[in-house]
């Protein structure tokens, strides 16, 4: 007889980022059983990212967290000549947040999440979108209108959530403090597997943590924001 899985059990969207790694550990508060899951699309700094995660999965020491999950959705020949794949013009510390835009990306991660959470007994996915992301793809409507989607196509109940939404960076560094928050990643154009410390997604993570009050021990390729 097969074992059967709790109905309090959830598939959390993992990237190895500050927000993604915070809603991990918060769920396992929250749930019977936590199921990180990393989707794959072959972006030049994957390697890296899975490293930190790793490292951040076997800090949390918890009878209620599942092994981490990757899955392959691979995204080069559609993405092609993007600054995601060729490292060509990565949005720098000056760039709007607008210039992050990944087309269709939680779009992506919903369907395979999905996939992967109906065919495993698991009714519920998390995922660490934050107030003020401005993608059109991370907004209340989408996720309640995909969560229909996803529940008709295939015939299960699917339940998505956003539990930090509402919540901006420096709040969920915050409710994360306790937390070994060196072992997360947000570099988009990493140095080998450290920040570079001058893209983005490292700047706004310095930023965070200095609003937050917390000290930032992230070992960055160049230091000043």
């Amino acid at each position: 007889m097969s074992k059967e899985i709790p109905k309090n059990h959830v598939c959390v969207l993992v990237s190895g980022g500050v927000e993604s790694s915070v809603l991990l550990s918060d769920a396992l508060s929250r749930y019977e059983l936590v199921t990180p899951l990393y989707i794959r699309n072959n972006l030049r700094w994957e390697d890296a990212e899975i490293y930190w995660l790793k490292s951040f999965h076997r800090s949390l020491k918890s009878h209620k967290l599942q092994p981490l999950r990757i899955v392959d959705l691979p995204m080069r020949d559609t993405y092609d000549r993007h600054w995601s794949i060729t490292g060509i013009k990565v949005p720098g510390p000056k760039s709007k947040d607008e210039s992050m835009y990944l087309p269709g990306r939680n779009i992506l991660f919903l369907c395979k999440a999905a996939c992967v959470a109906a065919m495993s007994g698991i009714s519920s996915i998390e995922i660490g979108v934050l107030k003020g992301n401005p993608f059109k793809d991370s907004s209340k409507a989408f996720l309640a209108k995909m969560e229909d989607v996803l529940s008709l196509g295939l015939d299960e109940s699917i339940a998505i959530k956003a539990p930090f939404q509402k919540m901006k960076k420096e709040e969920v560094l915050l409710l994360g403090k306790n937390l070994q928050l060196e072992l997360t990643f947000s570099c988009v154009n990493p140095k080998g597997y450290e920040h570079c410390g001058e893209c983005n997604k490292c700047v706004e993570r310095k930023k965070a943590f200095f609003s937050a009050g917390i000290f930032d021990k992230t070992r960055y390729k160049k230091s000043g924001v």
